[in-house]
C-alpha cells in the first residue's frame, strides 16, 4: 500500500468517529511532509569522545511540520541513530501557537509524537515549559508525562544528573522562565499561569541545588535568554540579569542554554565565568547580529548536540541542513 492509500485510509477512518479536529491536523501535517519523504539524509557528525555522554537541546518546534520542522527532526534522528544521544533537552516552545488545551490535544501528534518519529528519538525527552505553553494549559504539559513514554516534564523546574562513561557527572537544572519576568506575570489574560508561581521560591530552589551541587559540570536550561541579541522586549533579558543572571555567576555555571529568539547565539559577558548559549528554533529562524560578548551567531534554524566527559564540554551547532556550522569546547 502506497503513502497516499495509507493516508486515505486514516482519514476515512477518523471521519468515520467524527474526529474532525484530529482530521484537520493530520492534513496540515500531511501536506508539510510529503516533498520531503523521500529526501536523503546528510549530516555532518560531530566528532565525541567514546566515553562521553551525548544529549540534543531543541526548542521552538512546533510548526506542525512546516518551515524546517520535518527536515531538522530527520537530522536530529540521524544524528541519535549515530552518535548514541541519551537524551533531548526540550527548552520550551514544543507548542505554538497557544500551547494545548489537554493531554488530549491534536497538537501532540501534529507538533510531536508524528514529527520526530525516529526509532532513536523515542528516548527521553527532558522538557519544560516556554511562553507559548503558557498560553495554553501548563498543567497539561506535565500531565502528558503519564501519557507518553519518552515526554518527561516531572515539574515545572526539576533536576537531573547524567553521567559519561568515563564517570563525569552533569547536573542538568531545568528551569520555568516565564513566570521569572515582569512582562508575563502582570498578562494574566494571555498568560494566566505566570503569576501562581512563586518566584522567590523557584530562584531559592534554584541557587541551593547548585550550590550543593559536586557534579563537575553544571548547566542550567530555560526557554528565556539572560543575554541575546533580538528586537523582543528589553525587560525579559533585564529581569533575567537582575533575577537569574547572579544565580548562575555566583555558581559559576558552565553553560546556561536557552531558546525564544529563534537563532544561534554564543555570547560571553564581559568577567563572566558563564557561557549563555541561544540554541535555535528546530522549525522557523529569524535574523540576528553580533553585539557586545557574542562568541558566534547564526540566523540558521537548527539544533545543539551536547557532549560530556571528563576532559570537556562539548557542543555544537547543527542547522537545517545538518552542517555543523560551529563548535565550542569547556575544558577544566
Amino acid at each position: 500500500m502506497t503513502q497516499k492509500m495509507q493516508f486515505f485510509c486514516v482519514i476515512c477512518i477518523l471521519k468515520y468517529f467524527n474526529m474532525k479536529r484530529y482530521i484537520l491536523s493530520l492534513i496540515v501535517l500531511f501536506s508539510a511532509t510529503l516533498t520531503f519523504a523521500q529526501n536523503e539524509v546528510s549530516v555532518t557528525l560531530p566528532e565525541v569522545s567514546k566515553s562521553a555522554v551525548n544529549f540534543i537541546v531543541a526548542n521552538d518546534l512546533g510548526r506542525n511540520g512546516y518551515y524546517e520542522q520535518k527536515p531538522i527532526a530527520r537530522i536530529m534522528g540521524y544524528v541519535a541513530e549515530n552518535r548514541s544521544i541519551e537524551m533531548v533537552a526540550a527548552a520550551g516552545d514544543v507548542h505554538h501557537f497557544e500551547g494545548v488545551e489537554s493531554v488530549n490535544d491534536p497538537l501532540w501528534l501534529t507538533n510531536y509524537e508524528l514529527i520526530y518519529d525516529h526509532p532513536d528519538l523515542m528516548i527521553d525527552w527532558n522538557a519544560i515549559c516556554g511562553n507559548h505553553e503558557y498560553r495554553g494549559n501548563t498543567q497539561a504539559v506535565l500531565d502528558y508525562t503519564q501519557v507518553s513514554r519518552r515526554w518527561n516534564a516531572p515539574a515545572k523546574y526539576y533536576t537531573k544528573v547524567i553521567t559519561s562513561k568515563d564517570g563525569a557527572t552533569c547536573r542538568l537544572v531545568f528551569i520555568d522562565t516565564t513566570p521569572l519576568m515582569d512582562k508575563y506575570r502582570n498578562d494574566t489574560l494571555t498568560y494566566p499561569d505566570a503569576r501562581k508561581q512563586d518566584m522567590t521560591v523557584q530562584l531559592q530552589w534554584i541557587d541551593s541545588v547548585l550550590v550543593h551541587s559536586t557534579e563537575k559540570w553544571k548547566i542550567v536550561i530555560g526557554h528565556h535568554p539572560v543575554y541575546a541579541e533580538t528586537k523582543k522586549e528589553e525587560s525579559e533579558r533585564t529581569d533575567m540579569q537582575v533575577r537569574l543572571a547572579p544565580i548562575l555567576e555566583k555558581n559559576k555555571v558552565d553553560v546556561y542554554f536557552c531558546g525564544h529568539i529563534h537563532n544561534f547565539q554564543h555570547i560571553r559577558p564581559t568577567a563572566s565565568v558563564v557561557n549563555y548559549v541561544v540554541n535555535s528554533s528546530g522549525s522557523l529562524a529569524r535574523p540576528v547580529k553580533p553585539v557586545d560578548g557574542t562568541v558566534f551567531c547564526s540566523p540558521d534554524p537548527g539544533f545543539t548536540i551536547c557532549s560530556v566527559d571528563n576532559q570537556a564540554f562539548k557542543f555544537f551547532f547543527i542547522n537545517h541542513k545538518g552542517e555543523e556550522i560551529y563548535h565550542y569546547s569547556i575544558r577544566k
